[in-house]
């Protein structure tokens, strides 16, 4: 098998894990900050109602949908701009260096940014209930 052959199979199976991986570690941040596991202390005295507040329940909500691959496009295409928002908001704003993430401490929410309009535009993947519930409309 050549090397083309072998990434048209994977691809859309690395696409799902990618998807997993990315919203697996959404949903962490989203626990940590409304349910305290994994403990971080630096959000021990979280209010619901603040900005932070916000941020965790759109990190569960959304982080859960992607983690099983439900309504993936839409829930990208949110999480994609909570992430371009928390860049901005959280770490630009607050620290400045717009194009330096690296000095303002905003890499991730850059990555999360581009990794979930990536998924937006290219799907679940196969890994996903999305692709189960197109198989059984399909039939």
């Amino acid at each position: 098998m050549n090397t083309s052959a072998s990434c048209a199979i994977w691809t859309p199976r690395v696409l799902s894990i990618l998807r997993i991986v990315s919203s697996y570690m959404l949903l962490i941040h989203g626990t940590a900050k409304l349910f305290g596991v994994p403990h971080a202390a630096m959000f021990d005295n979280l209010q619901i109602a603040s900005l932070s507040g916000a941020a965790a329940i759109i990190e569960l909500i959304f982080g859960g949908l992607l983690l099983v691959g439900l309504f993936t496009r839409p829930a990208a295409f949110i999480v994609s701009g909570f992430a371009a928002a928390a860049y901005f908001i959280g770490h630009v704003a607050a620290k400045g260096n717009l194009l330096f993430p690296l000095l303002n401490g905003g890499e991730a929410a850059v990555l999360y940014c581009f990794v979930f309009l990536y998924i937006w535009v290219a799907g679940p993947g196969p890994w996903s209930l999305d692709a189960m519930m197109r198989k059984d409309t399909a039939s």
